[in-house]
């Protein structure tokens, strides 16, 4: 983690937090390019394939696992395929900032931290293509406004509507919260099953990563981080 000294023109380093830290959205996120929480990951002004080129290339793929793409039941498969892609992978022309745009300010005062749990989400493996599904929770201790609620159920889906892995994909939804809402801290974690594990290699269906990832006050003080996770396992779990 690279630690950075106090923004002087930053009024979260000073006003709002009452001391000298630095600001907890200028460190700690080094290793994540700002442009992947706070703007659409690809451009409309890129060049892309056609989507006749897309559904051909699904056309070659299932001559190459030995089928026929000309029988009757796979003639619309290549459409279906790039159509699926079209909406699993929706999130590369999302703006995770935009999501977290809108805050409000009528909290009376509230001060502690913010848990949504049990969020499900399904995204896919970078490595494979292959789905991995669960449950992320989050956590944040806004400053004066809060965010809607939905809005950090859309942020997980933009991000997980990309293709992942479990570990970046708790990074930047963190970083998105950081960066753009400010808050005195954020906690998130993710709870997955991975089908690349589960249904191919050793094929060991039903085993659970788990991912976490703290910032500001979670980060620093073991007990609120403690807290979190009380309230993420619950008494039943």
């Amino acid at each position: 983690m690279i630690e950075r000294p106090p923004d002087p023109e930053c009024e979260h380093c000073h006003d709002r937090r009452g001391d000298n830290d630095p600001c907890e959205g200028s460190r700690g996120f080094a290793e994540l390019d700002p442009a992947e929480f706070l703007a659409a990951a690809v451009r409309a002004d890129l060049p892309r394939p056609s989507r006749a080129e897309a559904e051909q290339a699904v056309h070659t793929l299932l001559s190459y696992i030995g089928e026929n793409p000309g029988r009757e039941g796979l003639l619309d498969t290549p459409r279906r395929v790039v159509e699926a892609f079209d909406e699993l992978y929706q999130g590369y022309h999302q703006c995770p900032a935009e999501v977290l745009d809108r805050t409000f300010g009528e909290t009376a005062g509230y001060d502690d931290f913010v848990l949504i749990r049990d969020i499900e989400f399904t995204s896919q493996c970078e490595h494979h293509m292959m789905p991995f599904y669960g449950r992320a929770h989050i956590a944040y201790t806004p400053v004066e406004r809060v965010v809607g609620l939905s809005k950090l159920a859309r942020l997980t889906d933009i991000f997980a509507r990309r293709l992942q892995t479990q570990e970046h994909l708790t990074a930047q939804i963190a970083a998105a919260i950081d960066e753009v809402l400010k808050p005195r801290g954020v906690a998130v974690m993710i709870e997955a099953e991975h089908t690349c594990m589960s249904v191919r290699g050793v094929a060991k269906h039903g085993a659970m990563t788990f991912t976490s990832r703290f910032t500001g006050m979670f980060r620093d003080n073991p007990a609120e981080q403690q807290r979190f996770l009380s309230l993420v396992r619950g008494p039943n779990r």
